[in-house]
C-alpha cells in the first residue's frame, strides 16, 4: 500500500492535507492516525467539521446533562473538538465560520429518521449545491495538496456521513486543480486480525461489547485489494488516544481500544486504510489509477 501523498508530494514546501469530517471526534476516531503522522511529518494538516454534533449521546454520567440540549452541547463539544485538535497539532477549521467563534452554518442531523433532520440547517437535507459551495470555499482557501473524507457510505451510514461524502466529492470535482480524494476503507484482513485482538485484550465481563467471530463488518469493511493506500504509524498512538480522551462526551479510552456510547469497543492499531475515489462516482479507483 502506498502513503496518501505519493506522487503528490510538494518539492518546495511542506504538503498541505485537508480532512473533511461531519461531526467532532470522528476526525480522531477515523483519521487520527493519519492528521499526527504527518503533523509528526511537518504536514500541513488542516481539519473541516462541517457541525457541532449538537444530537450526540453523552457519556459521562456528570455530563448527562448535556444529551438533549443542542446548543448547550455544541458549546461544549467545540472545547472538546479545540483540545482534540491541539493534541493533534492539526489546524482546525468549522463550516461555515469566519473566525474559531462564529456558529457554524451548519447542524447535526442525527440518524435517519430523527426529528433534527427535520431543522433547516441540518447538514444531510441542506442542498448538495448548498454544502458544496460551502466546502468549495475552504477548498479554495487551504488549496490542499490532498483531500480526504469517508467512502461513498459514510462509514456506517449516519446520514451527515454520507453528505459530507458527497459534498465534499462536488467540492473536488468543480476546483480546476481537482486534488486527488481519498475515502477511509479498512481492510478485511485488518478487521479480522482487530476483532481478535479485542476478544484477546478486552475484558469480557465488564460490559463492552466485543465483536463475535461471526460479527458482520461495518460497510467500510472491504476486500484488501480495494485499500491501495494507508496510514501506518504506531508511534503516533500516544496523540491519537489524546484526542479521543478530549472527546469525553462521546468517547471511553482504554489500553489500546476505545468504546463508543453504544458500549462497543474498537481497536487503537496505529493503521488506517483508505483509496483514492472517483470525484464523479465516489467508487475507490483501483491500484495504479490512483
Amino acid at each position: 500500500m502506498r502513503d496518501l501523498l505519493d506522487g503528490v508530494r510538494p518539492t518546495d514546501r511542506p504538503a498541505r492535507l485537508l480532512l473533511v469530517h461531519a461531526h467532532p471526534d470522528d476526525e480522531t476516531l477515523t483519521t487520527g492516525v493519519a492528521i499526527a503522522h504527518h503533523v509528526a511529518r511537518g504536514d500541513e494538516v488542516h481539519v473541516l467539521t462541517c457541525t457541532l454534533g449538537e444530537e450526540g449521546e453523552v457519556i459521562p454520567p456528570e455530563l448527562a446533562h448535556l444529551e438533549g440540549d443542542g446548543p448547550t452541547l455544541a458549546a461544549f463539544r467545540r472545547t472538546e473538538l479545540a483540545a482534540a485538535m491541539a493534541a493533534l497539532g492539526a489546524t482546525h477549521h468549522l463550516l461555515g465560520a469566519v473566525t474559531p467563534q462564529d456558529a457554524p452554518a451548519f447542524r447535526d442531523s442525527g440518524m435517519a429518521g430523527s426529528a433534527a433532520a427535520a431543522d433547516p440547517r441540518a447538514w444531510a437535507g441542506v442542498s448538495l449545491a448548498a454544502a458544496a459551495e460551502a466546502l468549495g470555499a475552504v477548498l479554495e482557501a487551504v488549496r490542499p495538496d490532498v483531500v480526504v473524507t469517508y467512502d461513498a457510505g459514510g462509514g456506517y451510514g449516519h446520514p451527515d456521513h454520507v453528505r459530507t461524502h458527497e459534498a465534499t466529492r462536488a467540492a473536488v470535482a468543480a476546483t480546476g486543480s481537482a486534488p486527488p480524494l481519498f475515502g477511509t476503507l479498512t481492510p478485511v484482513s485488518w478487521a479480522v486480525e482487530d476483532a481478535a485482538w479485542l476478544r484477546e485484550h478486552v475484558p469480557a465481563d465488564a460490559g463492552w461489547v466485543l465483536p463475535a467471530e461471526d460479527s458482520p463488518y461495518a460497510a467500510n469493511v472491504v476486500p484488501d485489494e480495494v485499500v491501495t493506500h494507508a496510514v501506518l504509524d504506531a508511534g503516533v498512538l500516544a496523540a491519537q488516544a489524546a484526542a479521543l480522551r478530549a472527546h469525553a462526551t462521546q468517547v471511553v479510552v482504554g489500553d489500546g481500544w476505545y468504546a463508543l456510547s453504544n458500549r462497543h469497543v474498537f481497536r487503537l492499531a496505529g493503521r488506517e486504510g483508505y483509496a483514492r475515489l472517483d470525484p464523479s462516482t465516489g467508487r475507490p479507483l483501483p491500484e495504479g489509477a490512483a
